[in-house]
């Protein structure tokens, strides 16, 4: 067996949000049922949900599992991560060339 070794995974997106509303009404909720410690955080429950509420791309960030992506390979387990939503244009960063 070969040494654990440590990647990190990049990866691009693209999605449509075909009702905004429906999205922050479930970001809110599971923020509501989440087990958070708001006396360690720097704002409260309803600044958090105004904050999601004002912004879909958050909502959006909050949703995503990014756990998800590497459920059922083998020999892979998630340590963690971070993903975030951006409105607008894709960034320009180069795909990588495939690999022969």
């Amino acid at each position: 067996m070969s040494a654990p070794l440590a990647l990190h995974l990049y990866c691009r997106v693209d999605v449509l949000v075909t009702n905004a509303e429906a999205l922050t009404d479930r970001a809110v909720a599971e923020l509501r049922d989440a087990d958070v410690d708001w006396s360690t955080e720097d704002d409260d429950l309803e600044s958090a949900v105004g904050e999601l509420r004002g912004s879909v791309a958050d909502s959006l960030g909050a949703m995503v599992d990014i756990s998800r992506l590497i459920e059922g390979v083998p020999g892979v387990e998630f340590r963690g991560g971070w993903c975030r939503a951006e409105p607008g244009p894709p960034r320009e960063i180069p795909a990588p060339e495939r690999r022969q």
